[in-house]
């Protein structure tokens, strides 16, 4: 199913106290000459209802797991991670909820966004939950890989003053401060506006003629620039403190067999998330800084009158949607990421390595047994041969002595 790119609604412009200033469309030729008409084909509502029933699904599988975990576990280290891991899953959840069924309806109205929307005021809502369930996963990724790291670079530390309820205050602290920073466009500083093709709202990068709007998009950009920044050097240093620390163990015992394979899982599984996060955020994020120094916007994809030209425009336009997509692809991966895929995925992988470890290891010893074949025949063939010269002296020294 794919909805009309052609509306008689225009992209809102302004958004101030959650009202909106609508103006008319431009003429279908002047779309037309835009390109608008050219990418249709590429919005559809197929996106959005594959992504809300994928996030559903694998961030509620992920909470289940993480509950019955947390219950059985007495390690208060293990505990801080489950909740991390729960806290992920939950805030991953409650984004595709929340905004999922909104673009939904809004495909359902041929993306005539004020026909779901009339007051103007679930744009704002949009906004909110876009900043708030983007930046959230984001730092508690941060917080997750900051914990491992201390967990393995300073044990001692960590088992000390690292609490459970530690950890709780942090996950309420992360909460409160992203919902107060998302809030700022409601209160006038920053802006929301719909964007391009008419089914989302989210920060304006335009406008500069609007009170803290450049502010309130660059902090976004560097703030998400930032949480990624700390997730990938936190996750270096892990990888590196555990495979110092495997390589210092002995390899006979059973412990560093097992440690062995642990961090092994362990390193697969940090490159993993280290991939999942640049490649979802790191385009949009880059994206909205190149589009706050040009002062363009994708709401201005709706209206001709633009200093960049039609085709570079829409470029931009395609290429903001395609990444907003992507970072929301990130809610969806995460709890797979995180805890799913370790316990299939990553056990799997660490099997299949052995197996062709060991199978190398046969074909090794499947060439060596027939040298050893010959050379153990080779040997009783000399034994044999000093055995019969051995009875022939004594045969000989008999007859010696007896003449």
């Amino acid at each position: 199913m794919t909805s009309k790119c052609q509306s008689s609604d225009v992209l809102p412009q302004n958004l101030t106290d959650g009202t909106m200033t609508w103006e008319k469309n431009v003429s279908k030729s002047s779309q037309d000459r835009t390109g608008n008409g050219a990418s249709c084909g590429s919005v559809s509502v197929f996106f959005p209802i594959v992504m809300m029933i994928t996030g559903m699904v694998g961030n509620s599988l992920a909470m289940l797991l993480v509950y019955s975990a947390y219950r059985k576990k007495e390690n208060k280290r293990k505990k801080s991670f489950l909740l991390c891991i729960g806290s992920l899953a939950l805030t991953d959840l409650f984004g595709q909820l929340l905004t999922s069924p909104i673009v939904i309806s809004v495909y359902r109205a041929d993306l005539k966004w004020k026909r779901v929307d009339p007051s103007g005021t679930l744009c704002a809502f949009f906004g909110v939950c876009m900043t708030t369930f983007g930046l959230c996963p984001l730092f508690l990724a941060s917080a997750m890989a900051i914990e491992r790291a201390l967990a393995i670079t300073a044990p001692h530390w960590y088992s000390q003053y690292m609490k459970t309820s530690v950890t709780k205050q942090v996950l309420v602290i992360i909460w409160c401060l992203v919902l107060i920073f998302a809030l700022l466009p409601i209160v006038g500083v920053g802006q929301y506006t719909l964007q391009w093709p008419g089914s989302w709202c989210f920060i304006s990068t335009g406008d500069k003629d609007i009170t803290g709007n450049t502010f309130f998009a660059t902090t976004f950009a560097a703030l998400g620039i930032f949480s990624l920044l700390v997730t990938l050097s936190c996750n270096v240093m892990t990888i590196r403190a555990l495979v110092t620390r495997c390589k210092t163990k002995p390899n006979s015992t059973q412990s560093s067999k097992q440690w062995e394979r642990l961090t092994t899982e362990t390193v697969i599984q940090l490159m993993g998330i280290m991939c999942v996060l640049l490649t979802c955020w790191s385009p949009l994020l880059v994206l909205m800084l190149k589009m706050i120094s040009t002062h363009t916007s994708s709401h201005q994809c709706g209206s001709v009158a633009v200093s960049l030209s039609p085709q570079d425009l829409q470029m931009d336009c395609n290429f903001f949607l395609t990444a907003i997509r992507l970072a929301s692809l990130n809610q969806i991966l995460d709890p797979w990421v995180y805890l799913l895929l370790r316990e299939i995925l990553l056990r799997k992988f660490c099997q299949v390595a052995s197996a062709v470890s060991k199978c190398s290891l046969d074909a090794q010893k499947e060439t060596q047994r027939p040298l050893d074949a010959l050379n153990k025949k080779a040997i009783q063939n000399d034994n044999v041969h000093k055995q019969s010269l051995n009875m022939e002296n004594s045969n000989l020294n008999g007859g010696q002595e007896e003449q």
